[in-house]
């Protein structure tokens, strides 16, 4: 029987070993379904040089003119807070791909304030109205079942306009063009229980839906609005809940046992950095810790 029982502790002990992380978020799961070794660089070395896109860029702006103005600064000084933030990002944080010249690079950097000014006066031309609960919110959340807590942040939690005492989570996405999938597209799904969690945790209130609001930063040529909607009702989200949470230990399980974070040489975003810091053998002490 001690035998038994001491095999037993020493599986749980195994099994139960110290993961690298304390919590997933939307973002960091997909990068670590994307390409593992740019994962384990970001969120276990901690290492965040490698430069963003100057769509991404653009974006964070925006988030951040969406941010002021949704706490009550006009639609001027919101606008010029995004712009403060994007002229604060250096040179050497901008993968500013072909634009290599000095000259070249200004260009860029024009480029990306008139695309940034163009979507956020599209946006804040005709603004969602809504009755406001928080801003930029935080949040974090032990689910039942799972070993890792999650994080996530909500742009906008707003009163429901659909069910009274109920919250909606209202999520930017600064885009080139609407998605096409609507709200069937996976990662808004994924990102939606995420969220749902976090609010729920944070607020106390039932949680109704998740509302993605896009905004085309071009122009539409046929006069159409800027903006669009994406709708998911948690109601109607058991399979998508369902899938979370099989993601969510799948993945937990996945980091506990893997013992090689390898490169994705064709990740879009992060394939080349990733291969090199590969190539040079940069993260392998810290991976034998």
């Amino acid at each position: 029987m001690r035998k038994k029982a001491v095999k037993r502790h020493t599986k749980t002990s195994r099994r139960q070993k110290r993961l690298p992380i304390d919590y997933w978020s939307h973002s960091s799961v997909v990068s670590y379904l994307r390409n593992p070794l740019a994962w384990f660089k970001r969120y276990v070395m901690k290492i965040y040089d490698t430069p963003r896109t100057p769509a991404g860029i653009v974006g964070s702006a925006a988030h951040v003119a969406m941010e002021q103005f949704y706490l009550g600064a006009t639609k001027e000084a919101a606008t010029e807070a995004g712009l403060v933030n994007l002229r604060s990002v250096a040179d050497f944080e901008i993968n500013f791909g072909t634009a290599k010249t000095k000259k070249a690079k200004k260009a860029k950097r024009e480029g990306m304030e008139r695309e940034y000014l163009q979507a956020v006066g599209y946006y804040l031309a005709r603004p969602p109205k809504h009755k406001v609960i928080g801003v930029e919110v935080r949040g974090y959340a032990k689910v039942p079942g799972h070993r890792l807590s999650i994080k996530a942040i909500s742009d906008l939690v707003v009163e429901s306009t659909i069910e009274p005492g109920a919250l909606d989570i209202v999520d930017h996405k600064f885009v080139d063009s609407f998605s096409k999938e609507q709200g069937s597209k996976a990662l808004f799904w994924l990102q939606a229980i995420f969220n749902y969690y976090t609010v729920s945790k944070v607020y106390g209130k039932p949680v109704r839906r998740f509302i993605v609001i896009e905004c085309k930063k071009t122009r539409n040529a046929n006069g159409k609005s800027q903006l669009r909607r994406y709708v998911i009702d948690y109601k109607d989200a058991d399979e998508a809940f369902s899938v979370f949470h099989r993601l969510l230990k799948d993945v937990t399980y996945d980091l506990a046992h893997r013992k090689k974070f390898l490169p994705n040489p064709s990740d879009m975003f992060e394939g080349q950095d990733s291969f090199d810091v590969y190539r040079l053998g940069l993260a392998e002490e810290e991976k034998e810790v």
